[in-house]
């Protein structure tokens, strides 16, 4: 059956301003290339979005050789505001931008340890409010937030869980009630990887697995280009997995026995301690991030000095913890290669970006002799600021869905 009228029109204004989006300002002309449309659908749809605000002019052409020159359209970045939040157990940092994803301001703040839920919401929205202001975003119209835990994949609200404060919970519903805005949440890890399918290491892959390396553990999974949640939410909890080295099993309530206690900060930390690494902490960041990328550079980059013979004893102790880093990985890696056969690994989070080219070549290694899948791994290009762009993308994809219609097959 042919499409009526309306719905030919709302198709093809939506390729026209994903067109926009994609290559920047356009002509009309341009527009008629691109889309295959006729001059006068062509001219139609650019009257109906510029009288909805959508579009408008922004230059001239000047390539044409007779005639006045063609005018340029792009979209109104403007025509509103987005949030994104990186909410960690310990801060919380926001981006405000335009339509278009332009940053316009960031801030952040920390919330100290034994904050009440009250404060603690308190001093979070409070952030958003003065960012939005600040950017002169206010009124914002879509927040994307990303928070550690399980997103419920009935109502999209984060469940409750017992190993993360309270104030996480009531942030989202806050943020709801204080603000014109539409409020949505994800976890994480998933935001993440949303992140580096788009602008990081995952470009050219729909299949995929992310372990996320950082103050926490995790992984997300996208299989066939589409994000897989799984029936509780719970997919890619992967630091309750049992693995050997632990000396314990993880339970329901704690993953302390599970892959979290190898390859989460504390463990990564005291594995450098044992071969006698140090390095200056900072502020941002997991130390044990720090740490691994001091390591990368001492043993000489992806190849390392595996002999030690040449750099001296710092480098083979540098190259002897990535080794046992990797190890450590691996079994992670491993056990979701044999159940998903994604073919394709990123290291993420700021452990990850950290270690390179070098920790993945020394993951892959290990995971050519563990498993027959052939399965490559890549160090993550986003690092910790990929769950903050991956909420920025959400919050993005989520405003202009309102805007210019959703896209066919979404």
């Amino acid at each position: 059956m042919p499409a009526s009228p309306s719905t030919a029109r709302a198709i093809n204004d939506r390729l026209a301003l994903r067109l926009l989006q994609q290559e920047g300002p356009l002509t009309a002309g341009q527009l008629k290339q691109l889309t295959g449309l006729s001059r006068p659908t062509v001219a139609d749809l650019v009257e109906r979005l510029t009288a909805a605000g959508l579009i408008a002019v922004v230059g001239e052409s000047g390539e044409q050789r007779r005639g006045p020159n063609a005018r340029v359209y792009g979209i109104v970045a403007d025509r509103a505001h987005l949030a994104a939040l990186d909410v960690r157990t310990e801060s919380v940092t926001v981006v405000v931008s335009d339509l278009l994803g332009t940053e316009l301001t960031r801030a952040s703040v920390p919330i100290a340890d034994g904050t009440g839920t009250g404060p603690a919401v308190e001093q979070a929205v409070a952030l958003v409010e003065c960012a939005a202001k600040e950017a002169g975003a206010d009124p914002l119209h879509t927040v994307g937030i990303g928070a550690p835990g399980l997103i419920d994949p009935g109502t999209g609200e984060l469940r409750d869980s017992s190993g993360l404060p309270a104030w996480h919970r009531r942030l989202v519903a806050a943020l709801g009630e204080r603000l014109p805005a539409r409020v949505i949440v994800e976890n994480e890890t998933n935001l993440a990887a949303l992140a580096e399918q788009r602008d990081g290491a995952a470009r050219d892959r729909d299949t995929f697995v992310l372990l996320w390396l950082g103050m926490g553990t995790g992984a997300a999974v996208v299989l066939d280009g589409r994000l897989r949640r799984g029936a509780s939410g719970g997919t890619g909890e992967i630091g309750f997995l049992p693995v050997p080295g632990t000396g314990a099993l993880p339970s329901a309530t704690d993953c302390a026995g599970g892959f979290h206690a190898l390859v989460a900060d504390a463990a990564v930390a005291g594995l450098a301690e044992e071969y006698g690494l140090t390095a200056r902490r900072t502020a941002a960041g997991p130390y044990a991030a720090v740490l691994v990328g001091e390591a990368v550079r001492a043993a000489g980059g992806a190849q390392g000095d595996r002999a030690g013979h040449e750099c001296g004893q710092g480098a083979l102790a540098a190259s002897r913890f990535l080794d046992a880093l990797a190890g450590r990985i691996v079994l992670g890696a491993a056990s979701v290669v044999a159940v998903l056969d994604p073919g394709h690994v990123v290291l993420g989070g700021e452990i990850g970006q950290a270690g390179g080219a070098a920790l993945a070549a020394r993951v892959q290694e290990r995971l050519v002799r563990l498993s027959p899948l052939a399965t490559e791994v890549r160090a993550s290009e986003l690092g910790g600021g990929a769950v903050l762009r991956g909420a920025l993308l959400m919050a993005r994809d989520a405003a202009q869905d309102e805007l210019f219609g959703p896209p066919s097959g979404r």
